[in-house]
């Protein structure tokens, strides 16, 4: 559940042996993710295709997942904390950054799409 340029800064951190793997649901985010790692020349750094809900990569594979503004925007939170446990290692951490909305969103705000992604 990485994103964009983050990934890009945490291949940096992760080290030659490392790996980062970014996931996005939208093609246009995953052209513009997969080039500026090219730029960047991030040689360890992937992105792939996938919700948060059901995430493409391998059970046990992460060592920290980090998800930032994501899971507010899953219809099945449920189900996206369970695809971080799914993947991480055993003793993985994860890192969330989000938004807690605590009164009810109108249904016109709901279906205002640009609300959302900005």
């Amino acid at each position: 559940m990485l994103f964009r340029s983050s990934q890009v800064h945490r291949s940096t951190l992760v080290g030659p042996e490392g790996n980062v793997i970014g996931v996005d649901m939208t093609p246009e985010t995953l052209a513009k993710a997969t080039a500026g790692a090219a730029e960047a020349g991030a040689t360890n750094v992937e992105f792939r295709e996938g919700l948060a809900e059901k995430l493409s990569v391998d059970d046990g594979w992460a060592d920290m997942v980090i998800s930032n503004g994501v899971i507010n925007l899953c219809p099945d939170k449920q189900a996206a904390f369970r695809e971080i446990y799914r993947v991480l290692k055993p003793g993985g951490k994860m890192q969330i950054g989000d938004i807690i909305v605590q009164t009810a969103v109108p249904p016109a705000a709901k279906e205002d799409i640009d609300l959302w992604t900005g």
